[in-house]
């Protein structure tokens, strides 16, 4: 299958971004902004300039705010339009490990009930106390919430896998002005979520299949700490309205974070404490399978709008890069 890696930068190459460049069986798309060196360049890497990004054509560059980390968009638009089956989405910093990779899209796995509401997936993968970024704060002290009665082997199509990362994995500010532990999850396998069992995922270690390339859009009038929460949130009731379920999968990168305010993350991340659990019930309420997953995602946002979530200018970028990625599909 046809499989491309999208990373943004700000940075001269990282080491991630240099081990992710020799995969053999992917091709590398680095997207650029206005902060990132005018003289980058790496082997086996198809960078693209603002400029060049421009040159494009495609609608939603002209949509889209500078400095912020939705300009991978224009990545995953340029591997839509290279004929990819498969996007994975990652950052400059997450390493990846020697068996870096992700399970088979269809298969037996083991799978969490249905309708468990939120869990906290890292409770599978480690006794540390420790959480998702955009899981529920007053759930963050609850234990056991994945019970071993809860889980059975089952037949699933999954559309989206979530990769963990080993020593700084993805949490939020909260976690890391409180505790700042680092974490090394151990060797459990891979996990499929049932039908309105919901964890937050992320942009750091995840890949989607061809199907499901609409639900890639991150929210671009959002703060840079809520856009891919959002963007997680959003896709699982359209995935579950579609056939397809949310897997997780062990550590295969580690991350080398860069530098990061944690006080500057808290206030980003502001949006995603007040409102993880509305938005949920704002999509759940308006999906609905007989619509396409496109219209399902306009539809979602259009919810959000209404809810004051997002503004009317993420409207208009929605536009944008449905109408972009219709024509990169054709």
């Amino acid at each position: 299958m046809k499989k491309f890696i999208v990373i943004t930068s700000i940075f001269e190459p990282t080491e991630a971004v240099i081990r992710f460049s020799q995969q053999k069986d992917c091709q590398l798309i680095v997207v650029g902004d206005k902060k990132t060196p005018s003289n980058w360049q790496c082997d086996n890497v198809n960078y693209f300039s603002v400029e060049e990004q421009e040159e494009t054509g495609f609608e939603l560059f002209h949509h889209l705010p500078y400095n912020h980390y939705c300009r991978k968009m224009l990545g995953y638009l340029y591997a839509i339009d290279g004929g990819a089956e498969i996007i994975i989405d990652t950052d400059d910093d997450n390493i990846p490990k020697f068996n870096w990779d992700f399970p088979k899209f269809s298969g037996n796995y083991p799978t969490l009930s249905d309708h468990l509401g939120f869990v906290n997936i890292y409770e599978l993968y480690t006794d540390q106390k420790i959480w998702p970024r955009g899981y529920p704060l007053h759930l963050i002290n609850k234990t056991n919430t994945i019970p071993e009665s809860a889980i059975s082997n089952q037949s699933a199509s999954v559309g989206i896998w979530q990769g963990l990362a080993d020593e700084d994995p993805d949490v939020d500010a909260i976690y890391r002005l409180t505790s700042n532990q680092v974490c090394f999850f151990e060797d459990k396998g891979s996990y499929v979520l049932g039908e309105g069992t919901i964890v937050p995922f992320n942009s750091q270690n995840t890949a989607f299949i061809k199907n499901l390339f609409a639900l890639l859009y991150l929210p671009a009038f959002v703060t840079f700490r809520f856009t891919d929460i959002l963007r997680g949130l959003v896709a699982q009731p359209i995935l579950w309205a579609h056939g397809y379920k949310l897997g997780f999968t062990g550590a295969t990168v580690v991350q080398k974070r860069n530098p990061h305010d944690y006080v500057k993350d808290f206030e980003s991340e502001i949006p995603m404490y007040l409102f993880v659990e509305k938005v949920l019930e704002s999509v759940t309420a308006c999906v609905s399978s007989s619509l396409s997953i496109e219209d399902n995602l306009y539809n979602s946002y259009s919810k959000l709008e209404e809810a004051k979530i997002v503004t009317k200018g993420e409207i208009k970028c929605l536009e944008a890069w449905l109408n972009d990625c219709r024509k990169s599909m054709v």
